[in-house]
């Protein structure tokens, strides 16, 4: 099955995809912490609003906004500063009567403002959402020169996200991230860790994101790279941190997470998704989805069901090495 999910930070972690009006506003409300947030849309139908990905931890969650459509999200009145960054598109912020403006770069929301976003089409907003430190409170410097290393620190960070080796090391790193958010940054800190990645090692993950029905094969993918089986694995397991088989087993996981986040049918065939991906094992395939996600499989559909209000709180009966706990 074609990846039919936009480009989208954090897409291991993707929420919502192909969402109606009511699913976006119910996801955006649970996801962000804000009851009292509202959207609306320029124009178009409100069938395939867009889409999002979150990452929560116990020191923050990022939230990445993908509109489909033109729309205007209101009413948030954060708890803690919130940290908006724009990815794509000409995305526009305003605060409090303030009069709006282009998201040029990070901007950082404090609790007394209640942000307005305007997304364009196909436009992309990151949001960092800090929480509070145990009984501390959260203040990180908002002048322009941090502002802007801040923004650097967060770039880096998205540029390691697609070779989190599992979700504890997208946990470990994500907290990393916010602790730097919360403190001044020095050089040593804000210095990105992740040089743009060499070509022929790009021709390689290239292979492995795009070409769904290919059937890993060390040699033949050393071959279209350009270097020898031995030069791939040392520079992908060097410049990413995952060998090249690692790599290819976690895009097929994804690609299976984006056929549950769609899946809006009352019995989704989970084991057919597997399959399809290459996993013959159901049980191994629970067992690896979780270990790279933090949730097994039917419950990624469960809560795309809740948002539609279809079977809520009723668990889905698919295969029991599929539910194990």
């Amino acid at each position: 099955m074609p990846n039919t999910a936009p480009e989208l930070e954090l897409d291991a972690y993707l929420r919502l995809n192909r969402a109606s009006i009511a699913e976006w506003l119910a996801a955006i409300r649970e996801l962000s912490g804000c009851d009292d947030i509202d959207c609306s849309l320029f124009e178009g139908s409100g069938h395939q609003v867009g889409a999002l990905s979150t990452l929560t931890t116990e020191r923050g969650r990022l939230i990445c906004l993908y509109a489909a459509e033109g729309m205007e999200i209101t009413g948030c009145r954060a708890t803690e500063p919130v940290f908006l960054l724009p990815r794509a598109g000409n995305p526009e912020i305003a605060t409090r009567d303030e009069p709006w403006q282009y998201l040029s770069g990070l901007a950082l929301a404090w609790p007394e403002d209640r942000f307005r976003l305007r997304l364009t089409p196909r436009s992309r907003v990151l949001i960092v959402r800090l929480e509070p430190d145990f009984s501390a409170p959260v203040v990180p410097d908002a002048s322009d020169v941090c502002l802007s290393n801040y923004e650097e620190l967060i770039t880096c960070y998205l540029h390691r996200a697609p070779f989190f080796r599992d979700d504890s090391d997208a946990i470990r790193l994500t907290n990393e991230l916010f602790c730097n958010l919360t403190r001044p940054p020095v050089k040593s800190d804000f210095a990105c860790q992740c040089p743009k990645l060499d070509r022929r090692l790009l021709r390689a993950i290239e292979k492995i994101r795009y070409e769904p029905g290919w059937d890993f094969n060390l040699q033949e993918l050393a071959s279209h790279s350009g270097v020898s089986e031995r030069n791939l694995y040392y520079l992908m397991k060097r410049e990413t941190g995952m060998t090249p088989y690692r790599l290819y087993q976690r895009n097929r996981l994804l690609r299976v997470r984006q056929r549950l986040v769609d899946c809006q049918c009352d019995v989704p065939h989970i084991s057919w998704y597997a399959a399809d991906a290459g996993f013959s094992h159901l049980g191994r395939f629970a067992a690896l989805y979780r270990e790279h996600f933090g949730e097994l499989p039917s419950e990624t559909v469960q809560w795309r069901r809740n948002l539609q209000g279809i079977g809520a709180g009723k668990p889905i009966v698919e295969e029991p090495d599929l539910l194990m706990s």
